[in-house]
This record gives C-alpha cells, structure tokens and sequence, in this order.
C-alpha cells in the first residue's frame, strides 16, 4: 500500500512538473511578442501601458524558472540525493505562484501583499529545506558529530535567511544591470519612490523572510525534541 502512495505523489510531482515547464514556455512566447510590439517607453498623455523593459522582466523571470525548476531533478541524479516528493511539489507551486501569477498575470500589482504572502512561503519552505538536508546528510552517514535540535533549527533558520539575502542581491544586480524593477523601487505607472519607500519592498522581504523562518525553525525544533526525547 505504501508503494503504491509513494508512485502515485511521486506521478503527480511529475505531470506537475509538465505542466509547469509548459505553462512557462507558452509564458516565454508570450513575453517575447509583447517585447517586439511594446514600445520601449510610455507616453506621458496617456494612460499607463507597458513598456518593454516590463516586458524584459517577464521574460528574464520565465527563463530563470525554465531553469531552476529542474535543480531539485539534477541534484538527486547527480549527488544521488532523495529529496522529498513534497518538498519538490510546494516548489513547482511557489514557481508557478512567483511567476506566471506574479510577473506575468500581475498579481505583484493587482493582489494586495501578494509579495509579502510569496516571502513567507518561500522562507518556510526553505527552513524545512534545511531540516530535511540534515536529515538527508545524517541517513549518508557523511555527518559524524551529534547536532542538538537547537544548532539544527539555527542551521535551518541561517539557511532560509541567507536564500532570501542571495534573492535581494539578485534583483539588486538585475535592476541596475538591465533597467528593471525587481525590487518594486518604482510603482506600476513608473512613478520612482524615493528615500525610505524606495529601501521599503527590500526590507519587508527580509523582515517577512525572518519572521517566516524563525516560525518553522521554532516548529522544528519542538518536533526534534520530541523525536529526541521518545529515543
């Protein structure tokens, strides 16, 4: 019974992969049409349209999921490496929740702290990433000293933080590099924020990162303990 549950999550993860991969590929085409008929910047007389610097973001944004969606794949084919079906499905999720809702269908625009709500899963998801390679690390036998469930909970809380550090940096270095507004320094009709509005998306991404880490390393923790203690 328990071979069949594991082939049937481990088919869904699969087709949800598929449709994943297809759905950003249909987004790229997309994308690059609007590049070719967006006008490269907008025109102060009438109402706001995009321009195709939005429309580079997109597309930039599409192909960095093409690409990522598949590191859980290599990672288990080349470190032989087992990482959990669901793991892997919340992921496909927050991809597709990220992108094809987020910058494609504007939902960073049109959904209230659609952002934020994004940061505190991603954050959550990578503090039980962190639980889960130490587990992974400890059944290779590679881990030969005992780690309390306190330094595996700050491994795991460290880890989602420094994720969500190496994301700021990334849309820092796209924005300035490519013209972009990954970081939000600019509201949906181009007007610029300036000053402490400007610095505001960034840090409540990092605020809503911790707060969001610190929560699952917290649950983490107890449920170590737990574990720790009926041995």
């Amino acid at each position: 019974m328990g071979y069949f549950s594991v082939k049937k999550k481990r088919n869904f993860k699969d087709k949800l992969g598929m449709l994943l991969f297809l759905i950003l590929i249909v987004c790229v085409i997309y994308v690059i049409v609007r590049i070719i008929v967006s006008p490269s910047e907008s025109e102060s007389s009438k109402e706001y349209v995009k321009v195709r610097s939005d429309y580079v973001l997109m597309l930039l944004q599409c192909i960095l999921g093409l690409i990522v969606m598949f590191i859980p794949s290599v990672i288990e084919r080349k470190k032989s490496i087992d990482i959990p079906d669901s793991m892997e499905i919340l992921y496909f999720i927050f991809l597709f929740l990220a992108i094809v809702l987020g910058e494609v269908r504007d939902f960073y625009y049109i959904i209230p702290y659609w952002d934020i709500i994004l940061h505190a899963f991603s954050a959550g998801m990578l503090a039980s990433l962190g639980f889960v390679l130490i587990g992974i690390i400890k059944k290779t036998g590679h881990l030969k000293y005992y780690l309390s469930p306190f330094y595996i909970a700050l491994f795991s809380f460290c880890f989602a933080l420094t994720m969500g550090v190496i994301w700021e940096i990334y849309e820092y270095s796209a924005d300035g590099l490519l013209s972009l507004n990954m970081q939000k320094y600019a509201l949906a009709d181009g007007t610029r924020l300036v000053g402490r509005k400007a610095l505001s998306d960034t840090m409540e991404d990092l605020i809503v990162d911790a707060l969001s880490a610190l929560v699952i390393t917290i649950l983490g923790y107890y449920q170590l303990k737990k574990e720790e203690n009926m041995d």
